[in-house]
Formats: structure tokens, C-alpha cells, sequence
């Protein structure tokens, strides 16, 4: 707390409001405004225009609408409850083990982050559809387009989120607790279900609702392999896209964002509840090697590794082979890409998430500077607001964008088209986890620096200048890679505001594949790996030259 403080400049107070008020409005403007034009557009018929509750009615004689709201829950519990098996195991191995290879695996895992959603739908596509690899092989026709294609494709796709929470908990463990378990006399199973699993249960509870959202609004895997399976995310894209029925995608919005924000908020609690089990007392538990527990592991965590290695790697391979799987000869013609624009969605692509990455990492840097230098009933009105995002859907926030925008007679309109939009878009769609990261690089820096700027009569610029910008380099850099590589991935988001002028790399994947262009698909989507990869190497190297600098500190 501090305990001396010059007052401050006329100037120096407004300038310290800009930096709140700027970031609030817009906030307010490109998430709360396009949220409640969501909800205003649910009560607007879609023949007559008239206000009133006709779409929801029309849901009730929806058997489409219902049939894939059952599908989307069915699909979301069964890919929870194989997620949460396969997830726990993993995290177990490379936090409570001494396997080998920990290292190799917990990066093979993290691989689907940086692909696209659909390329885990292609692989499995390459590999087990009627012309995939393994089919023409054996002979054997699989049927891997619907239930069970989404429901492999999700698992792959979710199981790096839930790792990382069960982790978490995992690392929360104490040692304390399983000495004095072993005193007692308790074994290494009567520990596992006395001391690691309560102590993880709330990590395991927040890892199942990430997971459940992740695969009720996922886009990208139900589009490519879902076949006739219908879900909610395929469904509000038909209601759109497919009939122009704008108001009741709204309605199918809502039912999208119920089940989404219910699961955010029980994620959130169990956090909390989390974080009250470890203390700063806390003694990190050190496994001891037993081969009978991890031979084990390390073969299961090995075969989940190797699967999704083949899975990603599947579709790297069939895009420089000829004619997948009838003629495996080695060719690059189908990176010689001349439909859907060229590598013209790429470069879009990433100027578009460059634009993202800067303008994000600056409005949030201004906005946690002005959440600590004006604790108030603002400050946490834009604290609040700015937990939210992350409840939203990529696929409802998109489609707010549209009834916010597209509209000619409002002067906010003349964004509807253009490339700031669709870069805000991304923006707000990952806004909640900059913010999280770049508040939390801010409480570490001792107030004490910024009362002495003060005191030697340094105003606000010299504070941001001298203190803030040089303290939060690595943190700036850490945030404006994430919303870069996620702006580049992202697909549910975007694909309403993409135009023929404007194309985007991961919806022209999806394009490409609609097209029957499976392996142009397929290279387009390896160039998108090779981008994000580099860039999450550079994250990688910047994480590990902050923390040689912490340590020299």
C-alpha cells in the first residue's frame, strides 16, 4: 500500500481516466452493445419483423433445433466423460510419476492448440474415412463421419485444456499430507484415493465444464467431419447461412451461450475453490519411482501421445503426397494453391491477427493501468465485463457482430467489412485471458516504484514510460503472441464476417474441404501449423529468457 503520493495534475487525472475509460467504452461497445443486439434480434420475426416471442415459439415446432440441442448435450457429456479418463491420466503421469519421457509428451499434447479446430477432423478423415488409410489397407469401410468422428475429433481437441487444469491441481498436492499418510500406514492406492484424488476434485470438476463448452461450441470439427450428425453450432450456421433466418439463429445463440455461461461460472467457483486448498506453506509433493505404476502410465501416456502425433501429422503427410492413399508419391503441387484466393487468406490471416495482437495488448494494457490507478465502482464494472468474453461462444459473438454492423444507417457501420472489425472481433473473443494475464503481470510491480516516479514529479506519462512499459515487456510480448496465434486458429469467430474481399486462412480450410479439395485443405492448413508453431516457439523462448531473468533478480 502506499504511503506517499504527489497530487496529481489536472492532466495527469484525465490522462488516468483515458486510460479506463478508453478500453471501457470500447469494451462496452464491441462486446456488450453486439451481446445485447443478440438478444433484441431473438424477439424480432423473421418474416414480418415484429417484436415478440414468435422465434421461440417456432422452437417449440423445431424438431431440427431440438434434435441437435440433444445431440450437442449427448456429444458434450460423452466427450467429457473420455476426456476427464484420459486427461486425468496424463496429468497424473507427469505430475505424480516418474515416467519417462514427460517431456515429449506433455508436447505432444499441446499440439491441437496450435492447429486449427478441423485438422484434427481431416486427419481422422485421412486415416479412417471410406478412403481413408487404415480403409484402404484392410478393405474394411469405416464409418467415421458423425457421433463418433466428433467425438474422437473433440476429445483430441479439448484433452490440452483439461490436462493443464488437472495439472494444476495435481501440483497443488502437499507432501505433508502423504507423509503423514505413510505414518499411518497407508499404501500407495489407499493415498491415491485418500489424499491425490480429494485434493484434485475441484481441478477435475473445472476441467469438465472447459470441456463441455469446448465441445458444444466447437465449429470447426462438427463442419468437416459431423456428417448428418447435427449439433447446435452446425445448426445456427444453417439458420443464418444456410436460410437467412437471422432471428432464430439468435434464438439457437441463446440456447448456445445458456449451457456455455452456466459451465464458465461453475468453472470459475470450483477455481476458487481451488485455489483455497494450496497455501504458500505449501510442501510440493515429490513422487518416488515405482516401476508398477509408471510402466504403466507412461505406455498409456505414450499411446495418447502417438495418437495425436498421427492425427496432426496424418495431415501434413497427405499434403504432399499425389492422389491420398491411392498413389503415395511425394509431390508439392497441392501447396500450388489457386482456389479460394491463394495464399492470399493467409497473409490476411496474419496482418489481421497482427492488427489483433497490437490493438488488443494495448487496450488491455490500459485498461488493467487504469483498473489500478482508479479502484472504483468503474474499475470493477470493467473487471466484471471483462470476465465475460469468455463465456461467449466464437460462433454468437460473430453473429452479434453482424446484427451490430451491418447496418447502413448507424455510423458504426462503415466497420462492417473491413479488417479492424474482424481483428476486434478476435480480440474480444480471447479478451478474458489477456486480461488475466496482463492483470496479473501488474500486481507485480511494487507500487513503491510508481510513488517515487511520483514524487520526483514524474506524471503519468514518465510512470508508463519509466515504470510500467519497461516492468510488463515480457508480459506485453506474452499477450500479443497469445491473441496472434489465436486470431490466427480461431474459425467459429470469423466466419460470419469473412467477405469474397476479405478471405481468411482457417475459414478457407474449411472452403477447400467443402470443395472436395481435401489435400489443398489439408497444405493450407500445414502453412497455418508452421505460422503458429513459430510463433509458440518464440513464446516458449521468451517464457524461458523471463525466467532467467526472474531468477537473476
Amino acid at each position: 500500500m502506499s504511503t506517499l503520493t504527489a497530487p496529481q495534475s489536472v492532466t495527469d487525472r484525465w490522462l488516468t481516466r483515458c486510460c479506463l475509460w478508453i478500453p471501457l467504452i470500447a469494451l462496452l461497445m464491441f462486446f456488450a452493445v453486439p451481446m445485447l443486439s443478440i438478444l433484441w434480434h431473438s424477439l424480432l420475426d423473421d418474416r414480418s419483423g415484429a417484436l415478440g416471442f414468435s422465434n421461440y415459439l417456432s422452437l417449440m415446432s423445431s424438431p431440427g433445433i431440438w434434435r441437435a440441442t440433444l445431440n450437442s448435450l449427448l456429444l458434450g457429456i460423452a466427450t467429457t466423460l473420455v476426456t476427464l479418463v484420459l486427461g486425468f491420466v496424463l496429468a497424473y503421469g507427469l505430475e505424480c510419476s516418474q515416467m519417462q519421457g514427460k517431456r515429449f509428451i506433455s508436447m505432444a499434447i499441446s499440439m491441437p492448440v496450435l492447429a486449427p479446430s478441423l485438422v484434427l477432423g481431416l486427419g481422422l478423415i485421412f486415416l479412417l474415412g471410406r478412403n481413408g488409410l487404415i480403409s484402404h489397407g484392410t478393405g474394411i469401410r469405416l464409418e467415421i463421419y458423425g457421433f463418433t468422428g466428433l467425438l474422437i475429433a473433440n476429445v483430441l481437441y479439448a484433452l490440452p485444456q483439461a490436462v493443464m487444469i488437472i495439472r494444476t491441481a495435481l501440483r497443488q498436492s502437499d507432501a505433508r499430507q502423504y507423509e503423514a499418510a505413510t505414518v499411518l500406514g497407508a499404501g500407495e492406492w489407499r493415498q491415491f484415493i485418500d489424499v491425490t484424488l480429494p485434493g484434485a476434485r475441484y481441478g477435475i470438476l473445472s476441467a469438465a465444464f472447459v470441456v463441455f463448452t469446448v465441445t458444444i461450441t466447437d465449429f470447426g470439427n462438427a463442419v468437416v467431419i459431423g456428417g448428418n450428425f447435427q449439433v447446435l453450432a452446425t445448426e445456427i450456421y444453417s439458420q443464418v447461412s444456410g436460410q437467412m433466418k437471422f432471428g432464430m439463429g439468435a434464438v439457437v445463440g441463446i440456447l448456445l451461450l445458456l449451457p456455455a455461461a452456466a459451465s464458465i461460472w461453475i468453472e470459475k467457483a470450483a477455481t476458487r475453490r481451488q485455489q483455497l486448498i494450496g497455501t504458500s506453506a505449501m510442501i510440493p509433493h515429490q513422487p518416488q519411482p515405482l516401476p508398477r505404476r509408471d510402466i504403466p502410465l507412461f505406455l498409456v501416456s505414450l499411446s495418447i501421445a502417438l495418437g495425436i502425433i498421427t492425427v496432426i501429422a496424418t495431415v501434413v503427410f497427405a499434403s504432399v503426397i499425389r492422389l491420398w492413399p491411392y498413389r503415395l508419391n511425394f509431390t508439392l503441387k497441392h501447396y500450388d494453391i489457386d482456389l479460394a484466393g491463394g495464399y492470399t487468406p493467409l497473409w490476411t490471416s496474419m496482418w489481421i491477427s497482427l492488427l489483433a495482437a497490437v490493438v488488443g495488448t494495448a487496450m488491455l494494457f490500459l485498461l488493467s493501468f487504469g483498473i489500478r490507478r482508479l479502484p472504483g465502482r468503474q474499475a470493477n464494472f470493467a473487471t466484471l465485463l471483462s470476465a465475460l468474453p469468455v463465456a461467449v461462444p466464437g460462433l454468437v459473438l460473430g453473429l452479434s457482430y453482424v446484427f451490430t454492423f451491418n447496418t447502413a444507417t448507424l455510423p458504426w457501420g462503415m466497420l462492417y467489412g473491413s479488417a479492424l472489425l474482424i481483428a476486434l472481433c478476435n480480440y474480444y473473443h480471447y479478451h478474458t485471458q489477456g486480461f488475466t494475464t496482463m492483470m496479473t503481470g501488474m500486481r507485480s510491480i511494487p507500487a513503491a516504484m510508481e510513488d517515487a516516479t511520483s514524487v520526483l514529479g514524474g506524471g503519468v506519462p514518465r510512470i508508463l514510460g519509466d515504470v510500467y512499459l519497461p516492468a510488463m515487456r515480457i508480459t506485453l510480448v506474452t499477450v500479443a503472441l497469445f491473441l496472434f496465434m489465436r486470431s490466427m486458429v480461431t474459425l467459429s469467430a470469423v466466419i460470419f464476417l469473412v467477405t469474397p474481399s476479405l478471405p481468411l486462412g482457417a475459414v478457407s480450410v474449411m472452403r477447400l474441404d467443402e470443395a472436395g479439395f481435401t489435400s489443398q485443405a489439408a497444405a493450407f492448413s500445414t502453412c497455418i501449423m508452421v505460422v503458429v508453431s513459430l510463433t509458440a516457439l518464440a513464446l516458449q523462448q521468451l517464457n524461458r529468457y523471463a525466467g532467467k531473468r526472474t531468477a537473476r533478480l
